[in-house]
């Protein structure tokens, strides 16, 4: 299927607002063309540093300026790191992303040891996904020498929505550091939240963005709040199942090719609920107790879960095999 990047903010808005079942079957459709309809990668993200952080984003509970009861830690060290992916690869996750509580990579010994640890991880045979912060195009490269396969940098919500939520950065800031990621040739994992206070319009225009970039991003994940006492976004209330369905089947037509990943938020789905979002397009989940520090779904959970809907996990490396079979045929 061919890959469009051109679309108008009016097409956007007419797929989005299209009526649900016809939203959905749509999206299933393209997903069943495009992908094999019962494959679901599994990814494991840990926290290798937490707590501490000087962004305000309004959302995070890992803002050193809100007291959310989240206990700072330094960096973990590479064996500890190793004893993680061991557990995750065993449940049967086929990538890692490793994320730290920082505004931005520092040359310093702690990227040292990042570099390190993606280098031991991506020799267990995993995808290594980072999510630092900001970084730049040589330490993006860094990365993607030491063994990185991925660089997850959300661009959590519309360009006119985001000053709301964040202020310490800005929205180009995140569109930089994208575009270092994708000059390293890194696989770009990019996607946004819901739940933050938007409007219908900011998740069209946020959308919009995504499908516009001159290359789709790789992985699309869509989050939805999960409101952390102590945050600004304390009050808010739960997603509705049908905002989440509605922006996953939106992201599959928009971006046919994109590994759309079910995130933050699951822990408060019901399987049937899940299911509409897998049958909506989304082929990926996060599986393990914790999103950094927000609960989620346990392994053993999610592989009834799996084993009830006929799911088959994702082997890693699958698309840049297939890269590698088309360069060299």
């Amino acid at each position: 299927m061919q890959v469009k990047t051109n679309w108008t903010l009016d097409e956007v808005k007419e797929i989005y607002n299209t009526p649900l079942f016809d939203l959905i079957f749509r999206a299933a459709t393209i997903h069943r063309q495009n992908k094999n309809y019962g494959e679901v990668q599994i990814s494991s993200l840990i926290s290798i540093k937490t707590g501490g952080c000087k962004e305000d984003c309004s959302y995070c509970p890992q803002a050193a300026r809100y007291s959310t009861g989240i206990e700072a830690h330094s960096l973990m060290t590479v064996e500890k790191v190793k004893e993680r992916a061991a557990i995750a690869k065993a449940n049967g996750s086929s990538r890692l992303c490793m994320g730290a509580a920082w505004r931005e990579v520092r040359d310093n010994s702690d990227f040292d040891r990042v570099l390190e640890m993606v280098s031991e991880v991506n020799d267990m045979g995993l995808e290594v996904c980072c999510t630092l912060g900001m970084l730049t195009y040589e330490q993006a490269e860094k990365l993607k020498e030491a063994g990185c396969f991925a660089y997850n940098h959300n661009i959590d919500t519309s360009s006119e929505n985001y000053g709301n939520i964040i202020t310490t950065r800005t929205f180009d800031d995140r569109i930089n550091t994208l575009n270092n990621v994708r000059k390293a040739k890194l696989s770009v994992c990019c996607g946004g939240i819901v739940g933050l206070g938007e409007t219908d319009e900011d998740r069209m225009n946020m959308l919009h963005t995504l499908s516009t970039m001159e290359v789709h991003p790789d992985s699309v994940p869509i989050n939805a709040l999960v409101a952390v006492e102590g945050t600004p976004l304390q009050e808010n209330k739960k997603v509705e199942i049908d905002v989440m369905v509605r922006m996953i089947a939106t992201a599959r037509i928009l971006m046919p090719n994109s590994v759309v990943r079910l995130s933050a938020g699951r822990n408060e789905m019901s399987i049937a609920e899940q299911a509409m979002c897998f049958m909506a397009g989304a082929n990926s989940i996060f599986a393990g107790e914790k999103l950094l520090t927000t609960p989620n779904p346990d392994f053993d959970t999610d592989m009834q879960m799996f084993k009830t809907l006929g799911l088959t996990p994702r082997k890693a490396f699958k698309d840049a095999e297939k890269e590698t079979l088309a360069t060299t045929s």
